[in-house]
């Protein structure tokens, strides 16, 4: 397995992973290849892929708002789960981050999702039931 930044000729790929491992796609938003394209260009070492053979197996986007840092879109192929990429990438994701001087890591889970909340779990993350998360968008795209 190789681990490497992901490029918007990755694209195509990422998004039909993220459709293998069941994540929502907004393909009009956030999760448009013109969106995807400018979030790597201010942040190319954010993207992260894991490849087999030439296929991507694993993706996380990075993010930080210079405090804390998030990992968003942690995606691996179900033909490839419980072999550890997750927790590669993970780890990468919180090495990238303190190289940035952040030491804060977060990630937010839908209740439903018990494999991953046992990932972070087994990770070191703490559960905080006492935050109740709140969002407004300017539209259902973004």
């Amino acid at each position: 397995m190789e681990i490497r930044k992901l490029t918007i000729t990755d694209y195509e790929e990422m998004v039909k992973l993220w459709s293998r491992a069941g994540l929502p796609f907004k393909p009009k938003g956030r999760d448009s290849k013109e969106a995807i394209e400018r979030q790597m260009k201010e942040n190319p070492d954010f993207f992260l892929g894991v490849f087999e053979n030439g296929e991507i197996v694993g993706t996380v986007i990075i993010s930080s708002d210079t405090r804390k840092g998030w990992i968003n879109r942690l995606a691996v192929d179900p033909e490839y789960r419980r072999r550890g990429i997750a927790t590669l990438l993970i780890k990468e994701s919180e090495k990238m981050l303190r190289r940035l001087g952040i030491h804060i890591f977060c990630a937010l889970i839908e209740n439903c999702n018990m494999a991953s909340m046992e990932l972070f779990k087994k990770c070191g993350y703490t559960e905080h039931n006492d935050i109740i998360y709140f969002s407004k968008r300017d539209s259902d795209d973004v």
